[in-house]
């Protein structure tokens, strides 16, 4: 497998890891959301809504922790991907991801050529 073909691979896995989590924060948000605006409704406190604002507050610092789309711009400039060219540190969950997925290919692309 090409390395240019393992980038697009490994920024893939990212970019759906990514947007996994994106939607868990969705779901996670949702309901603590509706709890929070009700609290504040039934329990005001010394100002309206400070339960629900700091629940956005909450998702948009999650938002721009976990930076869905921003890597997209720098990927565009270059044949190195969102993250460059070099596999990722094996004990980090992004080395494991990759390890996984092109250990496995590699073994495959082994067992073809044997």
């Amino acid at each position: 497998m090409q390395s240019t073909e393992r980038i697009l691979l490994r920024d893939l896995a990212i970019f759906q890891l990514k947007l996994f989590l994106d939607g868990l924060k969705d779901v996670v948000l949702a309901p603590v959301s509706i709890v929070a605006a009700g609290l504040d409704l039934v329990f005001p406190g010394q100002r309206q809504g400070h339960r629900f604002y700091a629940v956005m507050r909450m998702g948009e610092r999650y938002d721009r922790w976990l930076s869905l789309f921003s890597a997209a711009n720098r990927a565009a400039g270059g044949d190195d991907g969102l993250f460059g060219p070099e596999r990722a540190d094996p004990d980090s969950m992004l080395g494991r991801i990759e390890s996984m997925l092109f250990d496995e290919m590699e073994s495959k692309e082994a067992a073809r050529a044997a």
